[in-house]
């Protein structure tokens, strides 16, 4: 029979999480100064050398906070219970964001003609990212459940309040806000917990097909996402450089330039105002840059290795809730880092969508650190068969009880 006993954590997610963390931190602060200067001359603002590298280093400071109160401090058979609450909470903030935005209000944060977060007293909260772990925390519950009850793919107790709550949410992120980006990780994590809900294959597949329909269309009516396709495509085909093809040349220079070793820290030349979002955005351009092809292979190496283990506590599993909120997490981060790295690669058009951990900005890397510190705690169980007749007890490392998954803690 399967037993479950609490172990130590997955050390290769832990250690990829804080090394990445610990790189973003180099990145801002060789060209925190850059942007601040750029931004000072363009704009008049009269913002520190040192401005971003210290905001950086606060969201670091807070993002490890998340990270191990989700992993060590709150247990999450207790945050699974909020995940209804969680959800609404989400859904009411995305909502309010919308209505304050079109009433101009001073609590709303807007950017290049687009408001997506809150400002309070020169600090901003961006609630799409509050969405995601609302998201994934909800869909854990509800299919978990579902799959219990033993009505998975049925119209009214399945996809019903599904259709409604995603739904809502992708409106309020890709109509309401604009952000096509948080839309992307949204799918991602819906479609990505979905598959191993037990969703029979041809339900899947139609609304898979009818969501990929929905995104075509949001993206040809739109004249600013379809002047982005058109740069890809220019680009692509080696078309006249225009003002939209402007942002992925530069990152195409920028790590182009790099070459196979990079040009070292501090000597970025794309970060001293010639590639918009260099510390946002653009930074696996910059890295590109600074660090070379080798530096950008062995970023993207860390990734995958800590995106395949997630995998592997998801599969070593046995409580379906912990199975799902795994794979919403790892459906989370392999979205943000495949479409970051393809759009700065000239794969896909470019789109407003943060690199994990790497990138700059407060509320991403908290709710993501938040969410990998959920992996980590479910990783501290896993599951194998008794072997008959054996003696358990006297295995080296195990020192008495074993604890099932509804009653352990963290």
């Amino acid at each position: 029979m399967p037993i479950i006993r609490k172990h130590k954590s997955d050390l290769v997610i832990l250690f990829s999480a804080l090394g990445l963390m610990a790189l973003g931190l180099i990145v801002i602060y060789a060209i925190g100064p850059m942007r601040a200067n750029v931004l000072n001359n363009t704009y008049g603002t009269d913002y520190d050398s040192n401005f971003f590298f210290v905001g950086q280093l606060r969201s670091v400071g807070l993002s490890l906070l998340a990270f191990f109160a989700a992993f060590k401090w709150i247990p999450y058979k207790y945050i699974k219970k909020f995940a209804k609450p969680l959800m609404i909470i989400a859904l009411i903030l995305s909502g309010l964001l919308w209505i304050l935005a079109m009433a101009h209000s001073s609590m709303v944060k807007c950017e290049l003609g687009e408001c997506r977060w809150f400002n309070f007293g020169g600090l901003s909260f961006q609630p799409a990212e509050f969405l995601k772990l609302a998201m994934v925390i909800y869909l854990a519950d509800f299919l978990a459940r579902k799959r219990e009850e033993g009505v998975v793919g049925r119209w009214q107790e399945f996809w019903l309040p599904l259709l409604i709550v995603c739904g809502l949410s992708l409106f309020l992120v890709v109509i309401a806000q604009g952000d096509l980006g948080t839309g992307v990780a949204l799918i991602a994590i819906i479609f990505g917990t979905l598959l191993v809900s037990g969703v029979p294959a041809r339900q899947y597949l139609i609304m898979l097909a009818l969501v990929l329909a929905v995104a075509v269309g949001a993206v040809a009516t739109s004249a600013h996402r379809m002047e982005r396709v058109t740069a890809w495509l220019t680009t692509l085909t080696g078309g006249e450089s225009t003002d939209s093809t402007y942002h992925i040349e530069n990152a195409m220079l920028a790590i182009g330039t790099g070459g196979m070793f990079g040009v070292g820290v501090g000597n970025s030349v794309q970060a001293t105002g010639y590639l918009p979002e260099s510390i946002n955005d653009s930074v696996f351009a910059i890295m590109g840059e600074t660090f070379g092809f080798v530096g950008l292979f062995l970023v993207i190496a860390v990734f995958g290795v800590m995106l395949l283990r997630m995998l592997k506590v998801a599969d070593s599993t046995a409580d379906p809730n912990d199975r799902i909120l795994v794979v919403g997490v790892f459906s989370w981060m392999l979205a943000q880092v495949v479409v970051n790295i393809m759009a700065m690669t000239s794969l896909v058009p470019v789109t407003g969508i943060t690199l994990p951990l790497l990138s700059y900005g407060g509320t991403s890397m908290i709710f993501i650190a938040f969410a990998i510190g959920l992996v980590l705690q479910v990783s501290c169980y896993t599951s194998r068969e008794v072997i008959k007749n054996e003696n358990i007890s006297s295995r080296r490392g195990l020192q008495g009880a074993y604890h099932s998954s509804s009653r352990r803690s963290s």
